[in-house]
């Protein structure tokens, strides 16, 4: 072991904090519960035990902190319907039944045990709060193009007639591509865009916004708010699919700034002083500048609320060292139950897999860490894809964690998060070995 990384470690064995009680979880929720946006990671997006956790720690802020809205890396209107049965304003059954719009691939990152039981809960919580302090829940994403356009000729439909006849001559642009990828890749070889249908669009129902607003009920507000987020998604998702051929730096960017957008819309709707928790990947809350992301040019979501917010925001990052996680090989394949490879040496996971404790979180604020840890690391990230075989190149990049996040939680072993619906990918057995044991 190199001098800096036995100084690391001894320096991470002195900081750590074990997470394995009650008390320690309230210690950390109290951490980090002074900043007014609290973004919680994780390091994959098919680990049961960071679900759990960022569940069990924004319960914590919920409850003995006060903070008022949940947002996901999730599309908008799929997450709208959950926070209409959260604030029980729907005729969903339960709350496996309000995640049912989440169908568009990987339906695992939403339609998950973990997710179920957080929304039952948070809807009990929500029946003794009126309307107005209610905890709502949304979607910070851009990828539900026809789904918002539905849902902005659905909410017309009910309220102005004839805007709605409007906005389906305007939103018909979109009519001969069915996938939105065929759009952009259309567009970027010269056919006609649909950018200025999106954007008169949206600018109409902003226009209307001052009258529509004095609909009575903070229900109904809420409506003409999902509305306006869902045309303006529309207007980000037609120039994020335009961008997809464009090269990867572009379409992640416009990703990032619509999910900063949508954020920042919540922030101004619920004031300065309500708390706000983001669930997202590391990749998205981890700033981007201290990071490979950022020497190509990449910027994300926790750089940008990072740049607005300062220390008013407070971001937690996730990791793990070996166990189980639910991905697919490919996109749009099956959910599979993977067994995750320990961590590659010279990444923080091994460093941190050598430490006291099996669960433990570090603030990286504290100096004699920060300065131990100062060396840029390699860093596991699995998405909704996970290549073993080619780990090394696929799921790790270069960070430098105390300028990257906040605090960071280590849990050592981890288990793959259930899928609601369980095809025949998924065991519940003992999965395969998937890479070869000579990498």
């Amino acid at each position: 072991m190199a001098a800096s990384d036995t100084a690391a470690l001894l320096a991470i064995r002195t900081a750590a904090r074990p997470l394995k009680t009650d008390a320690a979880l309230a210690a950390l929720a109290a951490r980090i519960a002074p900043a007014r946006t609290v973004l919680i990671g994780e390091a994959s997006h098919g680990t049961h035990d960071f679900y759990a956790l960022r569940a069990d720690l924004t319960r914590r802020l919920i409850v003995d902190h006060g903070f008022m809205a949940v947002a996901l890396e999730a599309d908008w209107p799929d997450t709208f319907r959950a926070h209409r049965f959260v604030s029980s304003r729907s005729d969903d059954r339960d709350a496996v039944a309000a995640l049912s719009d989440f169908q568009r691939f990987p339906a695992w990152m939403w339609r998950n045990e973990v997710m179920a039981g957080f929304v039952g809960w948070l809807r009990e919580v929500n029946r003794a709060r009126r309307p107005a302090q209610q905890v709502g829940l949304y979607g910070l994403d851009l990828y539900s193009l026809h789904a918002s356009i539905e849902a902005v000729l659905r909410y017309l439909d009910q309220v102005d007639p004839a805007a709605a006849q409007r906005a389906r001559a305007r939103y018909a642009c979109f009519e001969h591509y069915g996938d939105p990828q065929h759009y952009g890749l259309a567009a970027s070889a010269g056919a006609e865009t649909c950018e200025g249908a999106v954007v008169e669009q949206l600018v109409d129902l902003r226009r209307r916004a001052g009258e529509l607003s004095r609909i009575d009920g903070y229900p109904a507000r809420e409506e003409l708010f999902s509305a306006e987020q869902n045309a303006r998604l529309i207007r980000n998702a037609e120039q994020y699919y335009r961008s997809m051929f464009r090269g990867r730096d572009e379409s992640w960017n416009l990703r990032d700034r619509h999910m900063a957008e949508t954020l920042e819309a919540l922030r101004e709707r619920l004031g300065a002083s309500a708390g706000i928790v983001v669930w997202a990947h590391n990749s998205h809350l981890g700033d981007a500048r201290a990071t490979e992301m950022g020497r190509r040019g990449e910027l994300n979501l926790g750089q940008l609320v990072r740049e607005r917010a300062g220390e008013a925001c407070c971001a937690v990052g996730l990791s793990t060292y070996t166990g189980t996680v639910t991905a697919a090989s490919d996109w749009d394949a099956p959910a599979e139950r993977k067994r995750v490879r320990p961590g590659l040496p010279g990444s923080y996971e091994t460093l941190l897999h050598g430490a006291a404790h099996e669960r433990f979180w570090l603030d990286l604020h504290e100096a004699d860490l920060a300065r131990a840890l100062a060396d840029e690391r390699l860093q596991r990230a699995i998405g909704v894809i996970y290549r073993p075989q080619t780990e090394r190149w696929s799921h790790y990049f270069g960070a430098r964690l105390p300028q990257q996040f906040d605090v960071f939680v280590h849990l050592d072993q981890t288990a793959a998060l259930r899928p609601l619906e369980i095809d025949s990918g998924w065991s519940e057995g003992e999965p395969p070995e998937t890479y070869p044991s000579a990498l």
